[in-house]
């Protein structure tokens, strides 16, 4: 029997991973990231481990390297397939080999091999990433260590990443974290979503400080900084010299300069939003909606909120506008067969509609529900804005983000990561393809005033003909690397990255006009740089130019990459493996791997393969997961211990690993590695229901436990679908109800107001709003002044109740506020003064006509 010792995955398996050390250094808005893994091998046999994690997706990974005792043995970037036979032939050969590759469904999602541990022996793997911090509504800046990965559902027929899962609890290495933050601007504030030691300022100016996370992580949530300057976003443009061992002329051998661009457009125009667009809303109904949003007692669910989420934003949409809402699981549904006209009677049928989505749709197939969207011919002079509301545990990341940019000329594409472990590739892809806005909801946060935000962006004017002008010395050339801006918005940061050709004299300045036109009125927004390169700014800047290059080249299909006017599916991959072993930036055809030559000592004994666990969040395990293709339909315990493998070539032919579905809860038996290249048979899957796979003795116990589950599930209605053809299911209802329902928790008031609403902006005199505002029925008709009519009196006192009680919801409502207050200014209320006088006498309140904005 084998001796297990030290720590300890749920399967009694030894971990080699031991720790992770992560220094994060901030210099304005872009981040330097080295974490540090630490690896020993307790086991009496060499270990080969293998770690699957998340990564920010827009991540350029420029470094890393292995030390093993006194030796430090620094990787290379080569071309995946080769950087695989060579690890795999050094492990044939019994020499140690470290291994570094992106997944090629997602780049948020990496794969770290450690090959050959002796017994006794320790290492330990540093790697380094920069990226760009999100600009987010309170302009602070956002930076995430992703610390859940969430199992990835993939569509029937493609294949998945190996992902080893655990319960946060269960993670069996600790994590420890410092930031380092520099500006030129003072450091206002440091804000977290985990436990942190109190901020440190460096210097009297604090532009300088550090803060550290609290001991004790519980891998439950991603480590979420929200750093805030102050005079924050100005535009500036950093200058950055070539290394001097590259030859000059090439992206590594000359100056870049990186331009951050904050436009500003005048208020008038910015107070005017647009009266028309058609609306598509693309909810998530997969299983794994179902859990909590937070780990916190009584919190509401990922498909709760978002239902709350669609209400708001059915009630803030103009009138004249058009809408749809989709949603989507395994399969997806419609609410309209094709967009409608916003009026009473469709808002009123969507909500009820709305009213019945829950998590049951099964898995997370998103990309049948664009189709069919795109599918839609667009409506005349009403601009298509698709809002995608989903957790982001989706495997055809690249897939989905080609069809968006496919598209990307008829629609702008705003995005929202639900919950901890959204797929920041995703987000962020969909969004930058379709020239929208991403949004990410984790912990606490509330989804309502997120989305407010961008539905303000799409509402807002369109900015159209966006062009880019250099002003530079004489003998001076520049080659802009970034793709073109297509989409500004206000206070929102757009990034230039340009190569800068040729010899400029010293203290030389240079300049870049950006013009567009807003609403009809023609604008334009200039800045002045040096060309003197800044000082201990390394290649940070290259790192960041060459990721946005090989991200780009990887997005463009293959027919569109030419050489000497003939296409070439293979000249794609080739500038994009030049471009990545020339400035050391990972890319999807590119891997990092370390030979560790100098030993001379050959590892003896057979090699056993050990899967380093991710965290899985708790509040995850209650929800639904992922699978190879299907998915149970409801919420339940689940765990990941596997899914497809990632690399064949080296896993051993012998019997295919088993997969265990426990109501969702998957476990694996992960075939061994062997060092000789042969193929594994896919992994196989049953479907069972506890907690952990160990305890379930036989498939019977596994079979009473999902019926017990089962029973347990909060059903509403159960829905018989009938398949149409492209895989929409049409639904019939069928009454059914439980002998336990549990008691639901009282509606925000604030939700009960606005749920009353009408399409126009105003409000109906009726008990309900008396009760949503606090009065009874009597109340509120005895003191409505004579000469009002009974909508505008009603209309006044929701605005009042909003100004006087949920100013701290203001984001949330302000847009349906506007809409009321359109109403009454037309031929509606003659008597506005005295109804507000009359409104705050009833409510208590002390809200001024003005405030109102009537």
């Amino acid at each position: 029997m084998e001796n297990c010792c030290g720590l300890l995955t749920s399967k009694q398996e030894p971990v080699p991973l031991k720790s992770v050390e992560v220094e994060l250094e901030v210099r304005d808005h872009v981040a330097t990231v080295v974490s540090t893994l630490n690896y020993e091998n307790k086991e009496d046999k060499p270990l080969e481990a293998v770690f699957v994690f998340p990564m920010p997706g827009d991540a350029a990974v420029c470094h890393f390297s292995a030390t093993i005792g006194q030796t430090q043995i620094v990787a290379e970037v080569k071309e995946k397939q080769k950087a695989r036979e060579e690890y795999d032939d050094a492990l044939s050969s019994g020499q140690q080999a470290f291994l570094l590759e992106e997944s090629d469904q997602s780049p948020d999602i990496f794969s770290l091999s450690v090959g050959s541990l002796p017994p006794g022996e320790s290492a330990s793997i540093r790697l380094e990433y920069v990226t760009e911090l999100a600009v987010q509504a309170d302009e602070g800046l956002r930076f995430v260590l992703p610390a859940v990965l969430n199992p990835r559902y993939h569509p029937q027929g493609s294949e998945g990443v190996q992902v080893t899962s655990v319960p946060a609890s269960l993670v069996p290495y600790s994590l420890s974290f410092s930031a380092r933050v520099s500006s030129p601007r003072p450091v206002s504030k440091v804000e977290s979503n985990c436990p942190m030691d109190p901020l440190k300022y460096l210097n009297t100016e604090q532009s300088q400080a550090t803060v550290k996370l609290a001991a004790g992580h519980k891998f439950d949530k991603d480590v979420e900084l929200l750093i805030y300057y102050k005079d924050a976003h100005q535009p500036t443009a950093v200058v950055e010299a070539g290394q001097t061992s590259a030859k000059p002329g090439t992206l590594m051998g000359d100056p870049l300069v990186m331009l951050s661009l904050y436009p500003e457009f005048p208020q008038a125009v910015m107070s005017s939003l647009a009266s028309c667009g058609e609306f598509v809303f693309l909810l998530d109904r997969s299983g794994s909606m179902g859990v909590p949003m937070n780990n916190n007692e009584g919190s509401q669910t990922r498909i709760g909120s978002a239902r709350d989420t669609l209400l708001l934003l059915l009630k803030s949409i103009p009138m004249g506008c058009y809408f749809n809402i989709y949603s989507f699981g395994s399969s997806y549904e419609h609410i309209f067969p094709k967009s409608v006209e916003y009026s009473e009677k469709t808002m009123e049928e969507a909500l009820k509609k709305v009213e019945g989505m829950e998590d049951d749709l099964g898995g997370t197939e998103i990309l049948e529900a664009l189709k069919h969207i795109y599918s839609q011919a667009c409506i005349p002079n009403q601009p298509r804005q698709l809002f995608v509301f989903t957790d982001g545990e989706v495997g055809n990341t690249k897939e989905v983000i080609n069809l968006v940019k496919k598209n990307s000329a008829s629609h702008r594409c705003f995005s929202f990561g639900i919950g901890e472990g959204a797929s920041s590739a995703l987000i962020n892809g969909l969004a930058k393809e379709g020239g929208g806005h991403a949004q990410f909801i984790t912990g606490i946060d509330r989804m309502q005033p997120k989305v407010m935000q961008s539905l303000r962006f799409a509402l807002q004017p369109a900015v159209v003909d966006i062009s880019v002008k250099w002003d530079l010395p004489k003998g001076v050339s520049v080659s802009v690397l970034s793709p073109p801006i297509t989409t500004l918005f206000q206070g929102q940061r757009s990034l230039i990255y340009a190569q800068l050709t040729g010899q400029s004299p010293k203290a030389a300045e240079g300049s870049v006009t950006v013009k567009y036109s807003l609403a009809g009125h023609p604008s334009q927004n200039k800045l002045h740089f040096n060309l003197k390169p800044a000082e201990d700014s390394g290649l940070t800047v290259h790192r960041l130019a060459a990721r946005t290059l090989i991200r780009s080249l990887e997005m463009v299909e293959d027919e569109e990459v030419v050489e000497g006017g003939e296409p070439d599916e293979g000249v794609k991959k080739k500038k994009v493996v030049e471009l990545s072993v020339q400035s050391g930036v990972s890319s999807a055809f590119t891997a990092f791997i370390a030979v560790n030559k100098g030993s001379g000592e050959t590892i003896q004994g057979p090699l056993v393969r050990r899967n380093v666990p991710t965290p899985m969040p708790m509040m995850a395990m209650c929800g639904g997961g992922a699978s190879g293709g299907r998915m149970m339909g409801r919420p339940i315990p689940r765990m990941v211990s596997c899914s497809m493998p990632m690399r064949r070539t080296v896993m051993e032919a012998s019997p295919s690993a088993q997969m265990v579905n426990v109501g969702g809860m998957k476990s694996c038996s992960m075939p061994k590695r062997r060092t000789v290249m042969e193929a594994s048979p896919s992994a196989q899957m049953v479907n069972v229901g506890v907690m952990e796979a160990q305890s379930c003795k036989s498939m019977e116990s596994c079979g009473r436990m999902k019926t017990l589950l089962t029973a347990m599930r909060r059903t509403v209605s159960s829905c018989v679908r009938r398949p149409t053809s492209k895989g929409v299911v049409q639904r019939e209802s069928l009454n059914c109800s439980l002998d336990i329902e549990p008691q639901q928790p009282p509606r925000d008031p604030l939700l009960q107001l606005v749920s009353l609403q009408k399409a126009s902006g105003c409000w109906e005199l009726d008990p309900a709003l008396a009760a949503a505002v606090g009065k009874t029925s009597e109340e509120v008709e005895n003191t409505k002044p004579a000469s009002e009519n009974k909508e505008v009196w009603a209309t006044i006192l929701a605005l009042i109740w909003l100004h006087g009680f949920k100013m701290d919801a203001q984001k949330e409502w302000e847009l349906l506020a506007m809409k009321a207050v359109s109403w009454l200014r037309a031929p509606n209320a003659p008597c506005v003064a005295e109804c507000v006088e009359a409104g705050n006498t009833l409510l208590g309140c002390k809200v001024q006509k003005d405030a109102l904005g009537i």
